[in-house]
């Protein structure tokens, strides 16, 4: 029907062309951010769950760097222990040497000198062996009470750790700090400079001192020994958080990213819709010209 008033085929292309437009529009967007998602009336299911793993993905990445710090902080202190092991033989040769009824007095005094000094560097190590400041094998250190470290991004996410029967304390027990203590009378975490002992001048006692610090040697091993398969299973960890961190960012990256060309040829499907419209348009504008052709 030819009609002045009402251009049904121009209304028809109208509503072609604007649906066209949003399209392209779209199209454009998100080929100008890479993101298939842009707000929520892009896909609104598809933004809640992409906004969940990021948030995951971001709680990870927060713990894999706790468990690379929680991992130095026990090196640091099995570190330190190492030194006092190698310090603690020492000493139990020097006791051992003491013992031999083939040293004389004088001899004994010169052993004791040197064991007054290594017990010295034993308190040193205890008081100053610190983490980002904080003192780790002191009486009120990090490790003489239970450690909770954070593994994960959320609440029961945790992996705990005692170390308070292995360390023991410097006032006695079985810890290895006590049995340094037990080994060596001048030593304390409260820092070098104690008296000196007669570990090894007195009569008999440099043969008690082996067995003591044999004893303290084992203790600072089995100490030595928990640290390190802390220290392993934290690595584990951070390996297990990596894989998951790295397979929730594809997940995200599949809600998320745009595919560059299917969304290109959507682009160039659209920008051709918008031209055939916009000439259809001009031509159905021209159908009202007609009527006039009749009123000749």
């Amino acid at each position: 029907m030819l009609s002045l008033h009402t251009n049904a085929a121009a209304l028809s292309a109208q509503n072609s062309i604007s649906r066209t437009q949003s399209s392209l529009s779209t199209s454009m967007t998100r080929l100008s951010t890479g993101f298939r998602i842009n707000s929520a009336m892009d896909d609104a299911a598809g933004l809640q769950i992409a906004t969940r793993l990021k948030t995951q993905t971001s709680g990870m990445g927060v713990a894999m760097r706790n468990t690379q710090n929680s991992i130095s902080l026990m090196q640091t202190a099995e570190g330190a222990l190492d030194e006092t092991s190698n310090i603690l033989n020492r000493m139990k040769d020097l006791a051992t040497q003491a013992a031999d009824g083939s040293s004389t007095a004088a001899d004994q005094t010169a052993m004791q000198k040197e064991y007054d000094s290594l017990t010295d560097e034993l308190s040193n190590i205890f008081t100053n062996t610190k983490f980002g400041g904080t003192s780790l094998l002191s009486s009120t250190g990090k490790l003489t009470a239970a450690i909770t470290f954070q593994i994960g991004a959320s609440t029961g996410e945790t992996l705990s750790a005692n170390f308070t029967a292995e360390l023991g304390t410097t006032g006695g027990g079985t810890g290895a700090a006590g049995l340094i203590k037990a080994a060596a009378a001048g030593f304390t975490d409260a820092g070098a400079g104690a008296a000196a002992g007669t570990e090894l001048t007195g009569a008999g006692t440099a043969n008690l001192a082996i067995d003591k610090l044999a004893t303290a040697i084992d203790a600072v091993g089995a100490l030595r020994s928990k640290l390190g398969a802390i220290s392993n299973r934290l690595d584990h960890v951070y390996n297990n958080l990596s894989n998951i961190s790295t397979n929730t960012k594809n997940a995200t990256g599949r809600i998320m990213d745009v595919d560059f060309a299917s969304e290109s040829a959507q682009m160039t499907s659209s920008q051709m819709l918008l031209q055939a419209g916009t000439a259809m348009l001009k031509q159905s504008n021209s159908q009202s010209s007609l009527v006039l052709s009749l009123l000749q």
